[in-house]
């Protein structure tokens, strides 16, 4: 099941990099600007291919911290077919529609845009079959299970890579706050109303669980303890952050999302919904992790979409 279309977005312009690499950019009606995408080919464009859409952290794309800077994902995908559609936009938005437009953050209609607006735009530009998977991670690690309960029928799979499922809970709703209010410097009242509202437990893929069953899912969480991309010589090239913020930041943030991360299994156990959770004994909140989930998840994802692994 698809829902309808909101009014009509539109291409604005495409610049291919190459034949694989293209930078699309698309009209978004309900926040009135052109959205940019960085979007991958299949190896083979001959026939229709499915989309994953592939969603950035709390900097949304729009600094050094994502996922074609940050990952081999060029290499990984070079013989995957595949869409992938990365939005590079989304700074501190938790991907979802906000009640207000926000003095700092703007205007942020994401839920709208990204189930609505932009999945028609994409299977006509790209010839894609219809057949859609999403994956993202830390801040939307969050977005990509409330989009799919937002949006039944879009998705068949869906990654979730170190994010907090609650919204709603005290430290659910703590590490919301610090994202959107103490880094973005935007009031996170304006994205879903009152902390004590409703808005926040509509947003709650812990609370709103059920609504995931069905879903190929992949969740995972590293301790937060030093692993594997905390010894310099297997250190990032362009890692955002210095490997002792690493540690110590990446360290406290990934073992927050893996109290999160263990909630959300118990929950989902309860439920007797099926889930393949990855808790790695080491690892902090860090891309070499990052770079490995979606190597790890792509078996699912793929057999999600209809494609090999």
């Amino acid at each position: 099941m698809r829902l309808a279309p909101a009014s009509a977005a539109y291409v604005d312009h495409i610049d291919k990099i190459d034949d694989r690499r293209w930078d699309m950019y698309v009209y978004s009606p309900s926040m009135d600007r052109v959205i940019p995408l960085q979007v991958i080919r299949p190896a083979d464009a001959s026939v229709p291919r499915p989309t994953l859409y592939l969603l950035n952290g709390a900097g949304g794309g729009e600094d050094n911290a994502n996922w074609l800077n940050q990952t081999d994902i060029l290499d990984f995908l070079a013989d995957k077919n595949a869409n992938v559609v990365i939005p590079a936009e989304g700074i501190f938005s938790y991907y979802t529609d906000w009640e207000r437009d926000d003095p700092v953050l703007g205007r942020n209609k994401w839920t709208t845009f990204l189930t609505r607006e932009l999945p028609p735009v994409i299977d006509s530009a790209l010839g894609a079959d219809g057949i859609n998977a999403i994956a993202g991670l830390s801040m939307s690690a969050t977005s990509v299970l409330d989009l799919a309960i937002h949006a039944p029928g879009l998705y068949r799979g869906v990654g979730s890579y170190s994010g907090c499922a609650e919204t709603s809970d005290s430290l659910g709703q703590a590490y919301v706050r610090a994202v959107v209010e103490t880094i973005g410097g935007g009031d996170a009242q304006n994205m879903w109303g009152p902390y004590d509202g409703p808005g926040w437990r509509e947003h709650d893929p812990y609370l709103n669980a059920e609504k995931l069953r069905g879903l190929a899912l992949y969740i995972s969480n590293g301790s937060g303890l030093p692993g594997p991309y905390e010894d310099p010589a297997n250190a990032l090239p362009n890692a955002p952050a210095s490997l002792p913020a690493q540690i110590v930041v990446g360290g406290a943030i990934e073992a927050a999302t893996d109290v999160c991360t263990h909630q959300l299994a118990g929950r989902l156990h309860e439920l007797n919904i099926p889930a393949t959770f990855a808790f790695r004994p080491v690892g902090t909140h860090s891309w070499g992790y990052w770079q490995d989930d979606l190597h790890n998840s792509w078996p699912m994802l793929a057999e999600s979409m209809g494609l090999p692994g």
